[in-house]
């Protein structure tokens, strides 16, 4: 080299490379994630131990039971079977002993039960029952007035006429009649006959909790 710059002596001044900016940006993202990290394991760390995870899960419980409760209570409220006062009750005596249809009327009365016609069978029945009696109603009362009567006279035939008007049912007593069925034997099969809905109702909430 020329000029007025002499380089002298056996050492020489090392270059130092410039930094670079994108490694300190690198670092400084790697910290953020790494810090990031730690606070989410730290946040599921403290839900486990002050049960936060199982307060969420009691909650969805709780409604999933809420939403399978609703339909058991409307199912319930479709298969509600007619109560004995909401059913008029015809009386007729198919048997040669008399008094049958006043005394049998007289009790289903007691019962709860409305009273229509009280009298002896027409001659299509008269004498012709050979069982405790049949129960005659409208094609409607198939499952729901002959059922409800059908638990004071056991062992009585249910038949329904398709051309019938009117929701009115007929009890037509029958030679192998002795008396209606004891009253608490009737209100246990009563009981029974709309019970299983509402129990099954019941017992969602119960199962849930």
């Amino acid at each position: 080299m020329g000029g007025q710059y002499r380089i002298t002596g056996d050492k020489y001044p090392r270059m130092r490379r410039p930094r670079r900016r994108g490694k300190l940006v690198l670092m400084v993202v790697a910290s953020v994630a790494v810090l990031g990290v730690g606070g989410w394991g730290t946040l599921q760390l403290i839900d486990v131990f002050t049960g936060g995870g199982k307060q969420a899960t009691a909650a969805g419980s709780k409604a999933a039971c809420a939403s399978k409760a609703s339909p058991s209570a409307s199912a319930n409220a479709d298969a509600a079977v007619p109560k004995p006062a909401q059913i008029t009750v015809n009386v007729y005596n198919a048997t040669p002993r008399s008094g049958l249809a006043k005394s049998t009327a007289d009790e289903l009365k007691k019962r709860g039960f409305k009273i229509g016609d009280v009298g002896n069978a027409s001659a299509q029945w008269d004498k012709k029952v050979k069982g405790t009696g049949v129960l005659l109603g409208p094609a409607a009362s198939l499952d729901t007035s002959l059922p409800v009567l059908a638990t004071q006279l056991t062992g009585a035939e249910r038949r329904t006429e398709a051309t019938r008007k009117g929701t009115a049912v007929d009890l037509i007593i029958g030679t192998a009649f002795k008396d209606l069925t004891a009253e608490a034997t009737a209100d246990k099969a009563l009981a029974a006959l709309s019970g299983p809905a509402a129990s099954t109702a019941s017992a969602s909430p119960k199962a849930c909790s």
